[in-house]
């Protein structure tokens, strides 16, 4: 009986080392190229009210809708742009509303315009901006493109407050060759948390890179043109203004790099 036993185990023990692979590993797909791999970070946090929420979205389509991006995709030298847009509030609020697409003709464009404007719009607690770029960067080695240069666009209406220092990000991006670019919100300052000259926070604090630079709202018929105007000069060009972004950097910042970070500390006492 212990023999008869020993010869099934054995048997079984040749059958499982001479099995074929459940499964055969494929190779993975070779990276597209594009001109540029774009991140679109967007502020939903409850400092934006409802009506902002509503234009920030509507200034995103209305671009990806315009003549005018489209023919700066058009005349890269690729002619392919690969964007993801995603939404953030804190640390722990981070949701992908569109995944990496590849837009290279005025019809997916405005596919991918229609498809950000039937998704729904969330709200989250505080404001990470470190978080924001830290995702970024990550959707960023997850892209599976093979692009001319990566940027990482952040969008929101106020200074760091939950995670890490939004300058250690920053640095993090900037080593690796990321360029991120500003888009702050100051269209009004109603609450604790807002600050001053929320442009030259960005400036000092956020942006980063080749090319980097910062466009402020401050009135609401200014949305659609101005991230009209911020998408196109990232596809069509890297802009001047490099040197001038990197000296006001290099110098005392304007404003404290963790001002949100103080304001939280002394209202909400952690």
């Amino acid at each position: 009986m212990r023999r008869g036993l020993f010869g099934l185990l054995s048997l079984a023990a040749v059958g499982l080392s001479t099995a074929p692979p459940l499964y055969a590993q494929t190779p993975a797909a070779p990276a597209e190229e594009v001109d540029v791999a774009l991140v679109l970070a967007v502020d939903v946090s409850y400092s934006m009210d409802i009506d902002e929420l509503a234009l920030q979205r509507t200034g995103y389509i209305e671009a990806f809708r315009s003549k005018q991006l489209h023919e700066a995709i058009g005349k890269g030298a690729i002619g392919k742009i690969a964007v993801t847009y995603f939404e953030w509030a804190g640390g722990h609020f981070q949701h992908i509303v569109k995944p990496w697409t590849i837009i290279d003709t005025p019809q997916s464009a405005i596919a991918f315009a229609e498809e950000l404007g039937e998704a729904p719009t969330r709200r989250g607690r505080r404001t990470s901006i470190s978080g924001a770029i830290e995702l970024g960067m990550t959707l960023l080695e997850q892209s599976n493109v093979s692009a001319m240069r990566r940027v990482i666009d952040i969008s929101g209406d106020g200074a760091n407050n939950d995670g890490r220092p939004v300058t250690v990000a920053r640095d993090e991006a900037r080593d690796k060759g990321i360029s991120i670019n500003g888009l702050p919100v100051m269209l009004k300052q109603a609450s604790y948390f807002d600050i001053d000259n929320l442009d030259a926070y960005y400036e000092d604090c956020v942006v980063t890179g080749v090319g980097a630079f910062v466009i402020p709202i401050r009135e609401r018929h200014q949305f659609v043109d101005a991230t009209r105007n911020k998408l196109v000069r990232e596809i069509a060009e890297v802009p001047a203004g490099e040197a001038a972004i990197q000296k006001a950097q290099a110098k005392e910042p304007r404003t404290s790099c963790l001002s949100g970070e103080r304001q939280w500390r002394d209202r909400m006492g952690n």
